[in-house]
């Protein structure tokens, strides 16, 4: 056991519980939008609410157990961890800058009802060079359904199908949607690294 156990280093745990972290915000925050575009969310709001302190609490479960793995990594690991830190920042500031510009494209154009949308089109788009740089086929797929998600969005309210307001929540359920599977694919991977250490 001891063996396996120092195969994975301690920055493994913390990473995925650092991204728990970060997904039950943008849950959160999707989630906000979902309920604050609909009359009578508070099932959306229970339902993502109970995701939300899962995702909460197995970091902090992550985190305490995070100690109990070595801090030690081949030069390999670290090289690889710098590289792929060095792409995370620049995709996420781009992801920022590209959201800004976004916003000003639409309001200049007089569709400030696409800002939510847009938003969401940036997002998913930023999954795909995550996808190349971390080596994992699920941000391919959130990538591709947040992206849609968008899109769909977008043609429903230049096709004034529905109220902006309906739209928005959908963007939002679709979107915490997406971050909520993030969030449970890396509880999944948690678990299995754990049981490194509890076995």
């Amino acid at each position: 056991m001891n063996n396996e156990l120092h195969t994975i280093p301690r920055i493994a745990i913390t990473s995925i519980a650092t991204g728990l972290l970060m997904m039950a915000f943008f849950t959160t925050m999707w989630t906000g939008i979902a309920c604050g575009s609909l009359k009578h969310g508070i099932i959306l709001l229970i339902l993502f609410g109970i995701i939300i302190i899962t995702f909460i609490s197995f970091a902090i479960y992550l985190f305490g157990i995070s100690k109990r793995f070595p801090k030690l990594e081949s030069e390999t690991d670290k090289a690889e961890g710098k590289q792929a830190g060095k792409w995370f920042g620049i995709i996420f500031g781009a992801e920022g800058l590209g959201i800004f510009v976004a916003i000003n494209i639409v309001v200049n154009l007089g569709h400030a009802d696409l800002t939510i949308p847009v938003i969401a089109l940036v997002v998913g788009l930023h999954f795909y060079p995550l996808a190349k740089i971390f080596k994992r086929t699920i941000d391919y797929y959130l990538a591709t359904w947040t992206t849609v998600i968008a899109i769909i969005a977008i043609v429903l309210i230049l096709k004034k199908v529905y109220p902006p307001a309906n739209v928005d929540a959908f963007v939002g359920i679709g979107t915490a949607i997406a971050t909520s599977g993030y969030g449970l694919y890396m509880i999944y991977v948690g678990r299995n690294l754990s049981k490194k250490v509890i076995q």
